[in-house]
C-alpha cells in the first residue's frame, strides 16, 4: 500500500476507533438505564443486568458503526483540508477517485466487521436474551420474592420472606391465603423452597405452623407440621419459553424461510427475505456513507471558515440515503420478490459518493461556493 494510502486510513481508523468507542457509550447508557430499571425492579441480581446488559451491545454496535464511519471521514477530510494536505497531494497530479481509494478500503473494513456482526453476533446475542427472559420468567423466586418485603403473587395472597439464601432456599418463610371469604390460613415456616412439577409449581415448607381462623365462629385452629406443600398451581401464571424473533434468526433459516419458523415467528415469507438479503446490503452503507462524507469536503475550497457549508450537504444527503432505505423497507415487505430493494440505499449512497467524486473534479469559476478556481 502506498505511503499516503497508508497514512489517511490510519488517520481514519483512528479517528473512527474514538468515534465508535463514544457513540457506543451513548447508546449504551441509554439502553442501560431502562433495562436497569426493568430487570432491577423485578428483583434480579446486578450480574444479570451485566449479562443482559452484554447481550445488547452487539445490536448496539451494529447501529453505531455507520454513523462512526461517517464521522471520521468528515473529521479527517476537514483536517487535512484546513492543513492544506489534500490540496497538495492534488497538485501532485492526485485525482478524487485516487484520493478517495483509502476512504473506500476503510468503508470496506468497517463493512466487514458489520457482516460479522449482523450475520453472527447480532443474532447469537438476540437468541441468547430471548432464552435468559425466558429462564428469568420461569424462577418463581426471582418473579415474586425480595428480601424483608411483602408481595402479593395473586390477590388474597402474601408471601413474606426474611431471606433468600444462595442455594435457592427461602428462610422464614410466612404466607398468608384471604382468598376463602369465610377463612383466613396462615403458614410460617422455617425454611421452604419452590419445586416445578407436571402439575405446576409448588411452596415445599419445612417445620412450620399452619394457622386457620373461622371467620364465623372465630376459632382459631394450630397444626405442626415438619413437611408440608402448598400447591401454587393456578396461583401464578406459567410463563412459556420465549419464541424467536426476526431478529434472533440466523441468515440461513430467513434465506430459507422454512413453514416452521414462519409459525414460530408469525412473521411473512417477504419479511423472511428481505430482512435476510437486509443483512449482506446494510453494511455497505458505512461505504457509502464514507465516501460521501470525503467526497462532499472536496467540492470546497480552502476556508479560513472551515468548511460548514459541505457539512451541511452531507447531512442533507445522508438524510436522503436515510429516506431510500425507509421508503425501500416498506417496498420490500410488499412481496416475496421485494428482497432486491435492501440494496437500493447502500447503491444510492455508493452512486452518491462517486458523483460527488467526479464532480469535484470538474473546474469551477471563483465564486460559485463549492468551487475551485478553474484551470487557465
Amino acid at each position: 500500500m502506498p505511503r499516503f494510502d497508508r497514512y489517511l486510513l490510519t488517520q481514519l481508523l483512528a479517528v473512527f476507533g474514538f468515534f465508535a468507542l463514544v457513540l457506543v457509550l451513548v447508546y449504551w447508557v441509554n439502553r442501560a438505564v431502562g433495562l436497569f430499571d426493568q430487570l432491577i425492579g423485578d428483583g434480579q441480581t446486578a450480574l444479570v443486568f451485566l449479562e443482559f446488559s452484554v447481550l445488547t451491545l452487539p445490536n448496539v454496535i451494529r447501529v453505531v458503526l455507520p454513523i462512526a464511519a461517517f464521522a471520521a471521514a468528515v473529521f479527517v477530510a476537514n483536517r487535512l483540508m484546513q492543513d492544506s494536505e489534500l490540496v497538495v497531494m492534488q497538485a501532485t497530479g492526485f485525482s478524487a477517485f485516487r484520493l478517495a481509494r483509502p476512504v473506500v478500503i476503510f468503508g470496506l473494513i468497517v463493512a466487514g466487521a458489520l457482516l460479522v456482526l449482523s450475520h453472527v453476533l447480532v443474532p447469537a446475542s438476540r437468541e441468547a436474551i430471548i432464552l435468559r427472559y425466558a429462564e428469568i420468567g420461569q424462577n418463581v423466586s426471582s418473579r415474586f420474592l425480595t428480601d424483608g418485603q411483602f408481595t402479593h403473587p395473586a390477590p388474597g395472597l402474601t408471601l413474606y420472606v426474611r431471606e433468600l439464601a444462595p442455594s435457592g432456599e427461602l428462610l422464614d418463610l410466612f404466607l398468608t391465603d384471604a382468598r376463602d371469604p369465610g377463612r383466613t390460613t396462615t403458614y410460617s415456616a422455617q425454611k421452604a423452597l419452590f419445586a416445578r412439577t407436571d402439575s405446576g409449581p409448588k411452596l415445599l415448607m419445612v417445620n412450620g405452623l399452619v394457622q386457620q381462623i373461622d371467620d364465623e365462629t372465630r376459632r382459631l385452629s394450630l397444626t405442626r407440621f415438619a413437611d408440608f406443600t402448598y400447591d401454587l398451581a393456578g396461583l401464578i401464571p406459567e410463563v412459556s419459553p420465549g419464541k424467536r424473533n426476526i431478529d434472533a434468526m440466523s441468515t440461513a433459516e430467513l434465506l430459507a424461510a422454512s413453514p416452521e419458523d414462519l409459525a414460530e415467528t408469525g412473521a411473512t415469507r417477504a419479511a423472511f427475505l428481505y430482512d435476510g438479503h437486509n443483512r449482506f446490503a446494510q453494511p455497505f452503507l458505512a461505504v457509502g456513507a464514507a465516501m460521501i462524507g470525503f467526497a462532499a469536503l472536496l467540492m470546497g475550497s480552502f476556508s479560513r471558515f472551515g468548511l460548514w457549508r459541505q457539512v451541511v450537504v452531507v447531512i442533507v444527503l445522508l438524510v436522503m440515503v436515510q429516506a431510500v432505505s425507509s421508503v425501500a423497507t416498506g417496498m420490500g415487505l410488499r412481496s416475496e420478490r421485494g428482497w432486491i430493494w435492501a440494496y437500493a440505499a447502500p447503491l444510492f449512497g455508493i452512486a452518491l459518493g462517486v458523483g460527488l467524486l467526479w464532480w469535484s473534479q470538474r473546474p469551477r469559476r471563483v465564486g460559485t461556493g463549492f468551487g475551485r478556481r478553474a484551470a487557465a
